[in-house]
């Protein structure tokens, strides 16, 4: 069954769409099946995988108000993972949402009919707590929160971590966060250098080894429609993301190991 994690922050420009489209790309290469959705009615992540967003149809918008399935909607893209596209159309989902019943589940039970032909499913939330934040919050089992070193990201975590809890108490019980990301990393900042070690020092594992440096070439690879790995692989962006990737298969086997164990036990 797939892993479906939420890329999210509340915080802007912190490189929640940069690591959805990226890990999705990378662990494709590594031979997972992915597919990513794009809940963010500015259609970045799909944009940033070839998609032309305006002729996207059906999207995830479809999905939610029910005039289309998650198989009729989603696209392969030409680097190996799926995509559930998005566009402006999304912002008007929320309106409509508010008045359906179970808006807050519309997304998880899309979701449902596909979730055993994946091994992960990325889900890039809007950078705001609205209804598409929440659809993807109680559809996923955990969160990866993408973060620069900050003060500021700091006192935003506080505030993401007690919406998580939220959600958790009243939605979606199995909701945890599943690492937290450095992005935009400038290892020639003291503060940055500050902020890096206060993280592990208060959610230890739960901080990614793996950083993702500030780097020229991941951000252009967005204007040309590629993942970083098929615009530049050599780039230290690209050798960052791969790297990522490659410590999620380790996590997902030592959890799976840990279960097995577990139930020889019981």
């Amino acid at each position: 069954m797939a892993k479906i994690l939420a890329v999210t922050n509340q915080k802007g420009g912190v490189g929640k769409t940069t690591t959805a489209v990226n890990l999705s790309a990378c662990l494709a290469v590594l031979g997972q099946r992915v597919l990513m959705i794009d809940l963010d009615p500015q259609g970045n992540a799909t944009t940033g995988c070839g998609v032309v967003k305006r002729v996207a149809l059906p999207t995830v918008y479809q999905i939610l108000i029910g005039r289309s399935t998650l198989s009729e909607a989603r696209i392969r893209t030409e680097f190996g993972f799926d995509i559930l596209p998005a566009n402006r159309e999304l912002a008007g989902a929320e309106v409509e949402l508010i008045e359906m019943g179970g808006r807050e589940y519309r997304l998880r039970d899309a979701l449902a009919p596909v979730v055993d032909e994946y091994d992960f499913i990325l889900l890039d939330c809007p950078p705001a707590l609205n209804l598409l934040t929440v659809n993807g919050l109680v559809a996923a089992e955990a969160v990866m929160i993408p973060m620069q070193c900050e003060y500021y990201a700091l006192e935003g975590l506080t505030d993401l971590v007690a919406t998580l809890k939220k959600v958790r108490a009243n939605l979606n019980s199995k909701l945890e966060i599943e690492g937290l990301l450095r992005t935009l990393f400038d290892p020639r900042s003291t503060l940055t250098q500050q902020v890096s070690s206060e993280l592990v020092e208060h959610f230890g594992n739960k901080v990614y080894r793996t950083i993702i440096p500030r780097n020229v070439r991941l951000a252009e690879a967005p204007s040309y429609g590629k993942p970083v790995i098929a615009f530049d692989r050599v780039s230290k962006g690209a050798q960052a993301y791969m790297a990522l990737a490659q410590e999620m298969l380790e996590r997902r086997a030592t959890a799976e190991s840990s279960d097995v164990a577990q139930g020889a036990e019981a």
